[in-house]
This record gives C-alpha cells, sequence and structure tokens, in this order.
C-alpha cells in the first residue's frame, strides 16, 4: 500500500500549515500506521498544551493545570499504544515548568 500524504488524507491536508514540523511527521508516521484515532488524539494534544501556554501568559494558572491534566491523560494514551511522544512531553515538561 502506497504511503498517504497530505494529498490524499483529510487529517494531513487539514493540519500541513497549522502545526509545527515535529508534530506533523508525528501525524504522518500514524497516520501511515492506520492509526488515525492516535493522529487525531496528537492534534488534540498539540491545541491543549497551546492553549494552556496562552493560560499561563494570561496569568490563568489554575486553567492552565486543569488543562495539563487533560493534556498528560492524553500523552499517557499514545505511551501505551507505543507512540513516539518524545516532542509531545518535552513541550508538555516545558508548559508545566513555567507553572
Amino acid at each position: 500500500m502506497a504511503k498517504k500524504t497530505s494529498r490524499n488524507t483529510d487529517i494531513l491536508k487539514d493540519t500541513k500549515n497549522t502545526t509545527s514540523p515535529k508534530v506533523y511527521s508525528l501525524l504522518v508516521e500514524l497516520v501511515n500506521a492506520d492509526r488515525e484515532d492516535l493522529a487525531e488524539d496528537v492534534l488534540k494534544i498539540d491545541y491543549l498544551l497551546t492553549y494552556a501556554n496562552n493560560c499561563i501568559k494570561d496569568k490563568d494558572r489554575r486553567e492552565a493545570k486543569d488543562t495539563l491534566v487533560i493534556a498528560r491523560n492524553r500523552i499517557d494514551k499514545l505511551i501505551e499504544n507505543n507512540a513516539n511522544v518524545e516532542y509531545l512531553v518535552y513541550l508538555y515538561d516545558k508548559i508545566n515548568s513555567k507553572i
């Protein structure tokens, strides 16, 4: 079977210009492994981390903590499914250290 690219997959097409290159490469890896459900979780984690970072900038630390708990639960789910989440964990740790 041919590898899926942004031309023939909706998830990749919609996110190519809005995610970082490292997150996008993780998405490509998951989509090519027929794990689109996990790819959608990666997108949700990316959004949650961005939202938590914005909460910290706006001095809303309680909302940031709550959001990071949700993000960590989703990261743990990806780890259980043997997904390469080093970059997401790095982002999580960096944002969590700001609190």
